[in-house]
């Protein structure tokens, strides 16, 4: 009988969240703006920043977040807080 595998990503959506804050300060963008530009509410872009939430994202909403934020994807997800 396999094993199933326990994943549990929750450092990993919180680094995610943390990193798409940082972005879009740094391009001086507020959430509700952001949220506006990728199409979602302004309360799930909170979600998604917010630390202990863990909101996964799907990866349209990732290239989107990415495309508004004029990065390239794989910055947020390599993000670490000593990178500002």
């Amino acid at each position: 009988m396999a094993k199933t595998a326990i994943f549990d990503n929750a450092a990993r959506f919180a680094a995610l969240g943390g990193a798409i804050a940082h972005y879009r300060k740094r391009k001086g963008l507020s959430q509700d703006r952001l949220a506006e530009l990728v199409g979602i509410s302004r309360q799930h872009m909170g979600a998604v920043e917010a630390p202990h939430m863990n909101r996964g994202i799907s990866l349209d909403l990732l290239f989107n977040i990415a495309a508004v934020l004029e990065i390239e994807p794989y910055l947020l997800l390599k993000f670490r807080p000593e990178e500002r």
